[in-house]
């Protein structure tokens, strides 16, 4: 039997149905071309950028070099040490992703763990719990610049916290931020008081999602408080701790502002971070090219941690 060719006639669009299609859009574009005016064209001419070697202004021109921006950053260069020969990718992108990690891995895991113990602790219905948790959550509002200037004055030789290590036996004199040890470790210091009330809300509103029926069997079970919170709790808050160190990592791969206004990046190169080498190299040294490709080198980093991430909590999700 002959297959039949005709073709159903398509439906009219009413005028109605247009006008709610026009007004959906409506609502769209605002977000829409803000989106693309100030983050997706940016973005395109980053990438554009990386491959190009532009001084910046208008009297420069651009020249296209290609792939000779991203091999300058990976440079390898041959060391002499005692004799024999060590090779370096290039020092200051090595030493800042190096930097950018340790601060990553550093600062996750205590914000985290922070946050949790503190959401913990405010869950309980007992007395002062809201004027607690909005004391906690007041860092995360209040003007970074402000919060860094405080702790820079804290942390002087002379400041309250050396003070109080002196008070204690320690015997730590110098200014945190003006030692090349001790520098990065006050930057992380800054940014887990600062974060950890913006994490806590959120680990608070998972707490009280958490059904308290688990509690009872596991209570009825014979299970302790630790037991209950390694094995009801934890488990309820992943998808929260989830949510909460995808973007933690994130943000801590683009701090600028506490390295900024409490370092420089220094004492030396001892806090020198991803972006803030990006910044050196587009407004100090008016590399733009360079600037382009290690902000290209960054997104790459930031993509594979996220992706695997999300490998991670689908595999769990599946067992």
């Amino acid at each position: 039997m002959a297959k039949s060719t005709t073709r159903e006639p398509r439906r009219a669009v009413s005028s109605y149905e247009r006008r709610k299609t026009l007004i959906a859009y409506s609502f769209l574009a605002p977000n829409f071309i803000g989106f693309a005016i100030f983050t997706l064209l940016p973005v395109l001419f980053s990438i554009f950028l990386s491959f190009v070697k532009w001084k910046g202004g208008a009297f420069s021109t651009m020249e296209w070099v290609g792939l000779n921006n991203y091999a300058e950053i990976f440079k390898v260069t041959k060391v002499a040490e005692k004799g024999l020969g060590y090779l370096f990718t290039k020092v200051d992108l090595g030493i800042a992703l190096k930097n950018t990690l340790f601060y990553t891995l550093v600062t996750v895991p205590m914000t985290l763990v922070c946050a949790i113990a503190l959401a913990l602790a405010l869950n309980r219905a007992v007395r002062g719990a809201i004027g607690f948790r909005t004391v906690f959550f007041f860092p995360y509002v209040a003007s970074m610049v402000a919060i860094c200037v405080c702790w820079r004055f804290m942390m002087m030789k002379n400041g309250p916290i050396n003070q109080l290590i002196m008070a204690m036996g320690g015997s730590f004199n110098k200014s945190w931020t003006a030692d090349s040890t001790m520098a990065i470790w006050s930057i992380i210091l800054v940014s887990v008081w600062r974060n950890m009330g913006y994490y806590m809300v959120i680990y608070l509103a998972a707490l009280q999602g958490v059904p308290a029926d688990l509690y009872e069997a596991a209570t009825m079970d014979g299970a302790n408080k630790w037991q209950q919170f390694t094995h009801v709790t934890l488990p309820q808050l992943r998808p929260t701790t989830f949510f909460a160190s995808t973007m933690m990592i994130i943000s801590c791969f683009k701090i600028y502002d506490v390295v900024a206004i409490m370092t420089e990046g220094g004492p030396g190169r001892s806090t020198k971070m991803l972006v803030t080498y990006i910044y050196d190299e587009a407004f100090s040294n008016f590399n733009y090219g360079i600037a382009s490709a290690i902000a290209m080198v960054l997104l790459v980093i930031v993509l594979v941690f996220t992706l695997a991430q999300f490998s991670m909590e689908d595999k769990y999700a599946n067992r």
